[in-house]
């Protein structure tokens, strides 16, 4: 009986290492990794927020669904990562809400000129009904928009000359993002808008090839854009808002407990970059002033006066015109 006993040992041993390792490939199977790449630094607010939405998916899932994340552009460029995202190459990316036009006019409304009255107007719109139909709308070109993140608002800052009012535009090359309604908002306003991709601005305001850009100050200041622009002129013309998307079909292949995991996570994340930005704002303006750069305050008004032409061909599209009346009646 004991020599059968022993003799039996290796087999089933053999059993348990083979039970063993089925579990583990069925652990395996059942782990699920979303690639997320973007062109951010790993100070900036939107990175910090996307690695404490890997943090939270973790914790929820107990380990099942892991976000990794691959920042400062080592996949690719905003446009790129968008057109993996597409095809599915790579499940998540953030990109500019402009960026996003050229998916779904949806998104046009987003980059009209003082559409917000306050932050906390845009961002009752971003996170209720109207923001939701926004991030949806591109599901048919397999992109669904999972959250907004606040991307500040963008205001010219210039080489030569400063910007008092919007007569100061005339004659000067704006960088601007490849964006229909950007374009058509700085022509408004009397410049010359120009589409740059990001990574060549700082060489084009060095070399002449552009006079200015606008954007928000942590990009401004992180940017180092500060070094050759020493004017900055706070008319904050637009609050165009940062989103996050995943490839539809493979949000349609988690399961709703992952699904939910994934948007739980990523609502949370919103909180917290939104006070991260704040302070990224505030710490922003004072280091570009410390370095020189003038900062000014416009009268709004004059702007928003010269971009009312915008709005009246804006308001001829049905789409454009529901999302802007959904908008103004937002309290």
């Amino acid at each position: 009986m004991g020599k059968r006993s022993q003799r039996s040992r290796p087999f089933f041993g053999l059993l348990l290492v083979v039970a063993l390792g089925m579990t583990s490939c069925a652990l395996h199977r059942q782990h699920k990794v979303l690639k997320l790449a973007h062109s951010l630094p790993v100070d900036h607010p939107v990175h910090k927020a996307m690695a404490f939405m890997a943090k939270r998916v973790d914790e929820l899932s107990g380990g099942r669904l892991t976000i990794q994340i691959y920042p400062s552009g080592q996949l690719g460029s905003e446009q790129q990562c968008v057109e993996l995202v597409q095809i599915g190459s790579l499940a998540m990316t953030k990109v500019s809400a402009a960026v996003m036009e050229s998916f779904s006019d949806d998104y046009k409304v987003l980059g009209l000129p003082y559409l917000f009255r306050s932050k906390e107007h845009a961002f009752k719109v971003q996170d209720g009904e109207i923001g939701r139909d926004i991030l949806l709308s591109t599901e048919n070109v397999w992109i669904r928009g999972l959250c907004f993140y606040d991307a500040g608002s963008r205001s010219f800052y210039t080489v030569s000359k400063p910007i008092h009012t919007p007569d100061d535009l005339k004659g000067l090359k704006i960088r601007v993002m490849k964006s229909k309604t950007a374009l058509e908002m700085v022509r408004a306003m009397g410049g010359s808008p120009t589409p740059l991709s990001w990574g060549e601005l700082y060489t084009a305001l060095q070399s002449g090839v552009v006079d200015g850009a606008e954007n928000n100050p942590p990009s401004f200041y992180t940017s180092h854009h500060y070094e050759v622009c020493k004017y900055y002129t706070l008319d904050e013309h637009t609050a165009v808002p940062d989103v996050l998307i995943i490839n539809a079909k493979i949000w349609n292949k988690l399961s709703k407990q992952e699904q939910q995991w994934l948007q739980q996570a990523a609502d949370e994340s919103v909180k917290l970059q939104r006070k991260l930005w704040a302070e990224s704002v505030k710490e922003s303006l004072e280091a570009v002033k410390k370095a020189g750069v003038e900062i000014f305050y416009p009268d709004k008004s004059l702007f928003r006066a010269k971009v009312a032409p915008v709005y009246e061909e804006y308001r001829k599209d049905k789409l454009i015109n529901d999302y802007i009346n959904r908008i103004q009646n937002i309290k």
